[in-house]
């Protein structure tokens, strides 16, 4: 039998995601989303579909942090943004995921 721990689980949040998928043409949504104050506060990347492998003319908008934050960002977005879910958001995260580490090799590689 395990010690009983005193940690106070709430102390420590699970931080969320989503991602979105905005049409090229709506791309100035992502400057909105980074003017507000709550959601400017979390850890939000962009990519274009093709540098991630992708087809299409789309952006993909990946927002991490607290849940108010991505709902604040799901309501400014609105109509211009779809939100992934199921497979497809976790196909879309494995991407974004795989392009930061491909991006953190090359930075070892040129300060390593």
């Amino acid at each position: 039998m395990y010690p009983q721990n005193n940690l106070n689980i709430a102390a420590f949040p699970i931080m969320a995601y989503a991602i979105f998928e905005i049409k090229k043409e709506d791309e100035s949504a992502v400057e909105e989303i980074k003017k507000d104050d709550l959601v400017s506060r979390q850890s939000i990347w962009t990519r274009d579909a093709k540098s991630l492998g992708i087809e299409g003319d789309s952006v993909f908008l990946k927002i991490e942090g607290d849940e108010e934050a991505i709902k604040k960002a799901e309501e400014i977005l609105g109509e211009r943004a779809k939100k992934l879910e199921g497979e497809e958001r976790e196909r879309v995260n494995e991407k974004f995921i795989a392009d930061e580490e491909k991006a953190s090799e090359g930075m070892g590689f040129i300060f390593g």
